[in-house]
C-alpha cells in the first residue's frame, strides 16, 4: 500500500512540474510526463514479479490447463502496454495514433482469447 502512495505522489509531483513548464517550454512538459510515465511503468514491472510468483502457485493447482493461465497473463500484458502507449500518444496530442493503438490492442486480445473460445465450444459440443 505504501508503494501505491509513493507512485501516486510521484505522479502528482510530475504532473505539477509539467504544468509549470507547459506555458514556457511545452517540450519540457512532454519530456517530464514521459519520464514520470516510464518510472511508474518500471515500478509496475517490479510488481509484476510478485504477481508472476502468484500465477505460478495457481498454475500448480491447474492440471493440464496451464495454457489458459498463460493466455490470461498475455492478455493482461497486452492491455497494459496498449494503454500505456496510447496514453503517451494522447498526452503528446496524437489522438488518432492513440486510437489506432487501442484498436490494435483490442484485436490482439481478441485473437489471443480464441483458444479459450474454441475450448468452450468443444465443451458445449461434448454435452450435446
Amino acid at each position: 500500500m505504501t508503494e501505491l502512495v509513493k507512485v501516486g505522489f510521484l505522479g502528482i509531483a510530475g504532473v505539477l512540474l509539467a504544468v509549470q513548464f507547459r506555458g514556457s517550454k511545452p517540450e519540457y512538459a512532454s519530456y517530464i510526463g514521459l519520464a514520470v510515465s516510464i518510472i511508474i511503468f518500471c515500478f509496475s514491472m517490479r510488481q509484476m514479479e510478485t504477481i508472476t510468483g502468484q500465477f505460478m502457485k495457481i498454475r500448480s493447482y491447474l492440471s493440464g490447463s496451464e495454457e489458459y493461465l498463460s493466455i490470461l497473463f498475455r492478455v493482461i500484458g497486452i492491455t497494459y502496454i496498449c494503454e500505456f502507449s496510447s496514453d503517451i500518444c494522447r498526452d503528446a496530442g496524437y489522438q488518432a495514433v492513440a486510437g489506432q493503438i487501442e484498436v490494435l490492442g483490442k484485436l490482439v486480445v481478441m485473437f489471443a482469447g480464441l483458444p479459450i473460445l474454441f475450448a468452450v465450444i468443444e465443451q458445449i459440443q461434448s454435452f450435446l
